[in-house]
């Protein structure tokens, strides 16, 4: 018979977070905001942000145990639009622009989400393997947040009579 042991944290040590530490990004305070938005039932009341933004974190080891080929939950599409939601939340606050996210997701879990400001598609994102999305850890998902809002924003300013178009 063979018994596991697990080591335990000396006391008074914090274990890591999972995500690393939670980075001061505005692209993170947009998606806490619409995730606690879609909280209608005050379930997550409790939930710090890091716990709430848990989700977006897929490790190295976690993606590799992914096949892959996979038929995406839809708790995790309810996430990839969240995360493009977010994106044109902060798009619209740093333009005045709102900008619309529009997903079409296969069930294999390949698809495109465009983002639509007026009558100009301000980012294009086609998506492949949507049931690995997910990020190393919470900077990851930081930069990628503020890098497709600063995609999007580059177009808006290089267009922005089309941007405001009705």
């Amino acid at each position: 018979m063979t018994v596991a042991c697990t080591a335990t944290p000396a006391v008074g040590a914090a274990a890591a977070p999972r995500g690393g530490p939670l980075p001061r990004s505005d692209f993170i305070r947009q998606l806490v905001q619409v995730l606690r938005a879609e909280d209608s039932w005050g379930a997550w009341e409790d939930l710090g942000d890091a716990d709430l933004l848990a989700e977006y974190v897929v490790t190295a080891e976690e993606r590799r145990d992914l096949p892959i080929t996979g038929d995406p939950e839809p708790e995790l599409v309810w996430r990839l639009e969240q995360f493009y939601a977010a994106v044109g939340l902060l798009v619209g606050r740093r333009t005045g622009c709102a900008a619309s996210p529009m997903s079409r997701i296969h069930w294999e879990g390949f698809g495109r989400v465009v983002l639509i400001a007026g009558r100009l598609v301000v980012l294009s994102h086609h998506l492949r393997d949507v049931h690995r999305f997910g990020f190393a850890s919470y900077e990851a998902l930081a930069a990628e947040g503020e890098r497709l809002t600063a995609e999007a924003i580059a177009m808006i300013e290089a267009h922005r009579e089309l941007a405001q178009a009705a």
